[in-house]
């Protein structure tokens, strides 16, 4: 859709003879009123003044109502409506050339709001595959794409309607009426109607496949209708081909991954810097969190893994709870969310601004591990994340068998199981707009420049070890840095300017 043609239809939404006189002025005009007819009002000597209809309202930021979040013509960060409909016309390509049939039908649905305690809401987090087709951040949606056998393509929007009532309470919504305009679709549809069209779907397409992921929709009533009309047995989930596309990251994307990165890197630093004995671990849970936000992020992307001591052994830790001793080290697993885009990083430094000898000789031993990985990315042992997992679990047994935590019998297959022993999970997953994104996608294929993935080994070794000389027990380290796969064989690491060379970690905690 050309972009003056975009906000010519919002300045002029004929239904309702809508006029928006410039990007920055959404506001409905005063309505028409005639100075030379004669009215009741003036007869009575009562004259009323014209009153302004109220502002246009939409479900989500908008240039013209968040021009310090979005730039003109931007549905999200960076986002204009082509990069949404150029990924919807990509996923109809996609589907007709898996299967023989010639009719689809592809049915994506929302997130819903989810409740902590009757009427109070969680923060609401849109369904990403939805977020990533339709840019509508706004609940209990439905997207669906259709392509007919002659290639005729159609894209329609089940929206909330308008409500005075609902939104009263729980906000603007953007409406039937304005949906197709904002989000770029062909047609926008009461999401009460959906069952309705559906059914006339599946009369007028015999045919026609559908194609609706069941198990991760949130919205049980959508469930109902698509098992209704489209018989499940028959009905293919588009989770996989989503992600293919999810998977390779645009220019925009990149970008947004570099900002995501950069914010998470600062505020981690931030917060070791800050860091003494004595605190606790929701402290720095809280100091990671402001500082965040406050670069500009929406929250933090995940619970945070705040470790302090012996904690840090457990791998999804996130308890936060405990006070950090001096002589401690604490490992931070942390990242935020901005613009739909998120970090992943991890740190460990000793929280009185000093490794202890057994926590230096662990602390060397990873980074040099993860220096190595860092460097082997789309070359020998790292080709695929799968091949660099193990990779790392053959360099971590070797320089564990350098320091005699490993015996120097364990070679090949016996050495790699006895590193897995020390760093018992994979050493990268995909990101993107999830943390684990686009889980669908096995990590044994190729590493393609567009990709973004963490390298992140680990070292843990519980209270409980008899295996390890006593002074390492109850140590847990991890390094996760972020990456982007460029072409070349070249690769970015977005995290970079996170501390976490040895000697630069010291002098930041202990202010020197």
């Amino acid at each position: 859709m050309n972009l003056v043609k975009f906000y010519n239809q919002i300045r002029t939404v004929r239904s309702r003879l809508l006029q928006i006189p410039s990007a920055y002025d959404c506001i409905i005009p005063r309505r028409p009123c005639s100075s030379n007819a004669p009215s009741t009002a003036t007869q009575n000597r009562d004259k009323k003044k014209c009153s302004p209809r109220p502002p246009i309202s939409f479900g989500q930021p908008m240039p013209v109502t968040h021009p310090h979040l979005l730039g003109e013509f931007e549905l999200m960060p960076g986002f204009r409506l082509p990069e949404f409909q150029a990924r919807r016309k990509a996923l109809l390509a996609l589907v007709r050339s898996h299967t023989g049939a010639k009719e689809h039908l592809i049915v994506v649905p929302s997130a819903n709001k989810k409740y902590m305690s009757d009427k109070i809401p969680y923060v609401f987090r849109q369904n990403t595959d939805f977020l990533y087709l339709s840019g509508c951040l706004e609940p209990d949606s439905v997207l669906t794409l259709e392509v007919d056998g002659e290639g005729n393509e159609k894209c329609t929007m089940f929206v909330r309607p308008k409500d005075r009532h609902a939104e009263l309470w729980d906000g603007p919504r953007t409406g039937v009426e304005l949906a197709p305009v904002v989000f770029g679709v062909d047609e926008a549809v009461n999401v009460g109607e959906l069952k309705g069209y559906l059914t006339k779907y599946s009369f007028g397409h015999p045919s026609g496949m559908v194609w609706f992921d069941e198990k991760c929709c949130d919205l049980g009533d959508v469930r109902k209708i698509v098992g209704d009309v489209g018989k499940l047995e028959g009905v293919r989930s588009p989770a996989g081909l989503i992600h293919k596309l999810r998977l390779i990251k645009s220019e925009v994307e990149m970008e947004l991954m570099r900002i995501t990165c950069r914010v998470a890197s600062k505020a981690i630093n931030r917060t070791m810097q800050e860091s003494r004995p004595q605190q606790s671990e929701h402290q720095l849970f809280a100091k990671v969190d402001y500082f965040c936000r406050m670069g500009g992020a929406s929250y933090l992307a995940y619970p945070p893994v705040v470790a302090g001591g012996a904690n840090a052994t457990v791998i999804h830790y996130v308890n936060n709870n405990q006070i950090v001793r001096d002589g401690e080290m604490v490992l931070m697993d942390a990242g935020c969310e901005f613009g739909g885009y998120t970090s992943d990083i991890t740190r460990t430094w000793p929280i009185n601004g000093e490794f202890s000898e057994p926590q230096r000789i662990l602390y060397e031993v990873l980074a040099q591990v993860q220096k190595e990985l860092l460097g082997c990315l789309q070359h020998a042992g790292g080709e695929t994340l799968d091949q660099l997992f193990d990779t790392m679990c053959l360099k971590l047994g070797k320089y564990l068998q350098e320091v005699g935590l490993i015996p120097k019998s364990a070679q090949g297959v016996e050495l790699g199981r006895a590193a897995y022993k020390f760093c018992p999970h994979h050493v990268s997953h995909y990101l993107g707009m999830d943390v684990h994104d686009t889980p669908l996608i096995s990590r044994s294929i190729g590493l393609t420049p567009g990709m973004v993935c963490t390298v992140e080994p680990g070292i843990y070794i519980g209270k409980d070890r008899r295996d390890v000389p006593e002074e390492f027990r109850g140590l847990g380290l991890r390094i996760e840095d972020d990456v982007l796969i460029l072409p070349d064989k070249q690769i970015e690491v977005l995290t970079e300017s996170c501390v976490k060379d040895l000697r630069q970690l010291e002098a930041l905690v202990s202010g020197r």
